[in-house]
């Protein structure tokens, strides 16, 4: 079957049309590394060089960022991602629709009409405000600027992946599938260009990668409310699930054969993008059905996998515009096709 074709329901397998760029993994350093396994040449520049590299670093800041998210889940800590501080951020959260919980305001402050004008814009909006003690916010504050306020988010109301899957409807669509990227900047802005494009939602594991948190509010610019975001305890299993939905897996990696322009980046897909750090899992890109890569000719060591994914989001936006453009608006046979 063609891969403009949408995938029959229950279709078994992966398909024939894999890159043969390898499979094996590679130790993440700087973007290079050594092969394990047998497949593919060695090599490769990072994440988006040479092809998006998903099995190694997307770039020294990513693989950085992405060493630091990890050790806090190893030891246990969570970032307190759901509190913001400061008169200017807080009132960007208001003014961005950001769920806020409450407001925690220091006592003392009744004098100070910046202060006392943005609390009322928070009562107006419905935000419970809460006076407290000043050493309660230099406790809570990250880096002691909280200017007498900090505001707390709403938890996220993350969407099933069968709402994903009925968000998609029959026809062509795009879902955007994160194997544990941890930096939720990076992750907000994928969210960003997901939504822009038109995707009919995003898929994230539960544990070990970024979430729904101020950062990706931000990174985001709103659209992390605009686009179903589904958490799921195992990746592959989501996998099966979307190729029983119709849709055909793309995983992008620096290994494969055949570049962005050249693959079948269409229809119905389920694009699959790695981690900073380690890029896509070798039980995740076993689930692919093909793969491809950005071609590179600078020096730079790679894009991110920010970067990356708007590329490759956007190739799939020009395709389905491209088709759009050359279906006749009546469905009938242009003239030349007969």
């Amino acid at each position: 079957m063609s891969k403009t074709q949408p995938r029959s329901a229950g279709r078994p397998g992966r398909g024939g049309a894999r890159g043969a760029g390898g499979h094996g993994s590679e130790r993440a350093a700087g973007g290079r590394g050594e092969r394990r396994g047998p497949k593919g040449a060695a090599g490769g520049r990072g994440q988006a060089s040479r092809g998006q590299g998903q099995r190694g670093p997307a770039s020294r800041d990513d693989a950085r960022r992405g060493a630091q998210h990890q050790g806090q889940h190893r030891q246990g800590q969570r970032p307190a991602t759901d509190l913001i501080e400061g008169r200017r951020a807080c009132a960007e959260a208001l003014e961005g629709g950001l769920p806020l919980k409450r407001a925690l305001v220091a006592m003392g402050g009744e004098q100070d009409q910046t202060l006392v004008g943005l609390v009322r814009r928070l009562e107006a909006a419905g935000v419970p405000v809460e006076r407290v003690p000043k050493g309660r916010l230099d406790a809570l504050s990250s880096h002691g600027a909280h200017q007498g306020i900090v505001v707390q988010t709403r938890p996220f109301a993350y969407a099933e992946l069968s709402d994903v899957i009925t968000n998609a409807g029959d026809g062509h669509a795009l879902v955007v599938l994160l194997d544990h990227v941890t930096d939720e900047g990076n992750f907000g802005a994928i969210v960003r260009s997901a939504e822009v494009v038109g995707a009919a939602g995003v898929v994230i594991a539960k544990a070990r990668a970024a979430g729904v948190g101020v950062g990706a509010y931000k990174t985001s610019a709103g659209a992390v409310l605009h686009v179903p975001i589904a958490q799921v305890s195992n990746l592959a299993t989501a996998i099966d699930e979307l190729k029983r939905a119709g849709f055909w897996v793309a995983g992008s990696t620096e290994h494969a054969a055949q570049d962005v322009w050249s693959a079948p980046l269409e229809g119905r897909l389920c694009l699959v993008m790695g981690s900073e750090g380690s890029g896509i899992s070798q039980l995740v890109r076993k689930k692919c059905d093909f793969e491809c890569r950005l071609p590179q000719r600078g020096r730079v060591e790679s894009l991110n996998v920010a970067q990356a994914a708007t590329v490759m989001c956007y190739e799939w936006l020009r395709r389905e515009s491209a088709a759009a453009a050359d279906t006749p608006a009546d469905g009938a046979v242009p003239a030349g096709e007969r």
